[in-house]
C-alpha cells in the first residue's frame, strides 16, 4: 500500500461544514483490531467545546502544587524571580505551537491522538507512541495522586488536630494518609468514568474557583506581610551573562516538558471542538497566560510568607497549613483537591484510557483504559518516586521530553508536511486502507522515532550521587544535546521522517 498524500487520495467525502469532516455510517468497518466506540470520530454534531471550554480546561490543569513549584525550583538553581517566570513563559508559548498543530485534527476529524498517530505510525505501529505516552501519563498520575493526598492529610491534620498525623503508620505512613490517598483515587476515577463530557462540565466551575483560591492565599499573605519585598528584592546568583545560559536552556526544556506530553494527545480533547477558532483561542488564552500568572503568583506568594515567617515558603499546601482558622483551612482543602483533580483527571487519566483502548480494541473501551490507568498509577508506588526528586522528577523530565517531542516531530510532520492536512479518515481504521504499510507498522516512523530519541536522550547525565546516568552521559558524544533533549527530539523526528517520507513517496 502506499501512503496517503495530498495528491494521490483525498480526504473523505462526507464534509459536515467548513474544515469538518465526518465519516459515512459503517465506513470503518469492524474490525475488533481497531475499532471500538470510543475510537471512532466523533460525530460533528457532538463536537460542541467552545473557547472557553478549551480556557477553562488549561486554567483547571496549569492551577495544580506542581505548576505553582516550578518557580521555586528555578529559583532555588540561582534565578531571581524575574528569570523564573520569563523562563516559564517563554517554555509556554514554545510548547503552545506543537499544541495547536497536532491538535488541529482533533476539530477536523474527530479522532482522538492514538487514531491519528496510525496515519504516520501504521495501525499496528500506532501503538508504540501510545504506550510511551500511557507509561508517562500513568506515572504522573501516581505522583499527583500521592500529591493531592498528603496535601488533603495535611490540611485535615490541621483541622483535626494532631491526632490525624499520630495515627499508627501502615508501611512506614499513618493510616490517614493512605485514607486520604485512597479516597482522592476512587474520587478521581468516579468523574472519568462518567466521560468526557463530565470532565467538560467539572472543568467549567473548577477553572475559576482555583483561580479565586489563589487569589484569596495572595490577598491573605499581603495581609500578613504588609506588603511584598524580600524575595523580589533578592538579585539573580547567575546575572544575565556566562552562568546564566547554561542553566537557562536545560531549564526551558524542563519546563517544556513539563506539558510535552499534551503536546502529543491534545486531538483527546480537541476532538469535541467546536471548530478551530475554538481550540486555537482557547489554548491560547488558556495556557501560557495562565502559567506565566500562576508562576509570577507563586513569587508574589512565596515573597510574603518570606516577610512573614523569616523563610520562603513554596509548597502553598504548607503555607495554608500555617493558618488556625478553620474556615481559611476548609477552603484551603478543597482548593487543593479541585486543583489538583482538575489537572490529574485531564492530564493523565484521558490520554491513558485512549491509548490502552487503541491497544485492545476489542477488550477496552474508555472506562476500562481508565481503571486500568488508575490501578498501574498506584503499582508504581509513587510515594517512592516522590521521595528523590532528582532521580524521578528531573532526570525523569528530561527524559520524558526527550522521547515525547521525538514522536511530536513525527506527527507534525506527517500531518502537516507530508499529507498537508488531508487523512483518509475511513483509512485510520482499515487494514486495507493506505495505512498499513508494512504488516501495519511504518518502517520511516520507527526509524525517525529511533534515531530522534537517540539524539535526544542519549546523551543523559547525571551529576555523582544524583541520578542513574554516568557523569559523562550514556552516549558521551551526544552529552551536549542532553540539554536540549526536546527540541532535539522534534527537529531530528521531523526533517528525517519528511525525508523518509518524501524519499517512499517519489519511488
Amino acid at each position: 500500500m502506499t501512503a496517503t498524500t495530498p495528491s494521490d487520495r483525498p480526504a473523505d467525502p462526507a464534509i459536515a461544514g467548513p474544515g469538518r469532516v465526518e465519516l459515512p455510517p459503517g465506513a470503518a468497518g469492524t474490525d475488533p483490531r481497531f475499532v471500538n466506540d470510543d475510537l471512532l470520530p466523533v460525530p460533528v454534531g457532538a463536537r460542541r467545546w467552545t473557547t472557553y471550554n478549551f480556557a477553562a480546561l488549561w486554567v483547571g490543569m496549569a492551577h495544580n502544587i506542581p505548576s505553582w513549584l516550578l518557580a521555586s525550583g528555578l529559583v532555588a538553581l540561582g534565578m531571581d524571580w524575574v528569570q523564573a517566570v520569563l523562563t516559564i513563559a517563554l517554555a509556554n508559548v514554545i510548547v503552545l505551537l506543537p499544541m495547536l498543530l497536532t491538535g488541529h485534527a482533533g476539530p477536523k476529524y474527530g479522532i482522538p491522538f492514538p487514531v491519528l498517530a496510525r496515519a504516520s505510525f501504521g495501525l499496528r505501529g500506532a501503538n508504540l507512541p501510545a504506550l510511551v505516552r500511557a507509561g508517562v501519563a500513568c506515572a504522573w498520575f501516581g505522583i499527583q495522586t500521592w500529591i493531592g493526598g498528603q496535601g488533603v492529610f495535611v490540611l485535615l491534620d490541621k483541622v483535626f488536630g494532631g491526632d490525624w498525623a499520630a495515627a499508627a503508620k501502615i508501611a512506614g505512613q499513618p493510616w490517614t494518609l493512605w485514607l486520604c490517598f485512597a479516597l482522592f483515587w476512587a474520587l478521581e476515577l468516579a468523574i472519568i468514568y462518567r466521560g468526557m463530557d463530565a470532565l467538560r462540565r467539572f472543568e467549567n466551575w473548577a477553572a475559576p474557583f482555583v483561580i479565586v483560591g489563589a487569589v484569596a492565599l495572595l490577598v491573605w499573605i499581603a495581609v500578613k506581610a504588609g506588603g511584598f519585598g524580600p524575595l523580589l528584592d533578592q538579585p539573580s546568583e547567575l546575572g544575565w551573562g556566562a552562568d546564566f545560559w547554561p542553566v537557562f536552556f536545560p531549564s526551558l526544556m524542563g519546563m517544556i516538558a513539563f506539558w510535552a506530553t499534551l503536546s502529543l494527545n491534545i486531538p483527546d480533547f480537541t476532538r469535541f471542538g467546536a471548530g478551530q477558532r475554538a481550540q486555537v483561542w482557547g489554548q491560547t488564552l488558556g495556557l501560557p497566560t495562565t502559567m506565566t500568572f500562576f508562576a509570577l503568583l507563586s513569587v508574589l506568594v512565596t515573597s510574603g510568607s518570606q516577610a512573614v515567617y523569616g523563610a520562603p515558603v513554596w509548597d502553598p499546601v504548607a503555607l495554608a497549613a500555617k493558618t488556625d482558622n478553620v474556615f481559611g483551612l476548609l477552603f484551603a482543602l478543597v482548593t487543593v483537591l479541585v486543583a489538583t483533580l482538575s489537572v490529574n483527571i485531564a492530564a493523565n487519566v484521558v490520554s491513558p484510557a485512549y491509548d490502552l483502548a487503541n491497544l485492545a480494541p476489542r477488550f477496552v473501551d474508555f472506562r476500562k483504559g481508565a481503571l486500568i490507568t488508575g490501578v498501574v498509577g498506584v503499582l508504581i508506588m509513587p510515594w517512592k518516586l516522590t521521595s528523590t526528586p532528582e532521580l524521578y522528577i528531573f532526570t525523569w523530565l528530561g527524559l520524558v521530553g526527550g522521547l515525547l517531542g521525538t514522536v511530536a516531530g513525527i506527527l507534525i510532520a506527517d500531518y502537516w508536511l507530508v499529507r498537508r492536512t488531508r487523512l483518509d479518515l475511513s483509512g485510520l481504521y482499515r487494514a486495507d486502507g493506505p495505512y498499513w504499510y508494512r504488516g501495519g507498522w511504518n518502517p520511516a516512523a520507527v526509524l525517525a522515532f529511533a534515531v530522534g530519541g537517540v539524539l535526544a536522550v542519549g546523551g543523559s547525565h547525571s551529576a555523582p550521587g544524583t541520578g542513574p546516568f554516568p557523569e559523562d552521559g550514556l552516549i558521551p558524544f551526544l552529552k551536549p544535546l542532553a540539554d536540549y533533549g526536546w527540541a532535539v527530539g522534534l527537529a531530528a523526528s521531523l526533517l528525517l521522517y519528511t525525508g523518509l517520507m518524501t524519499l517512499r513517496n517519489r519511488g
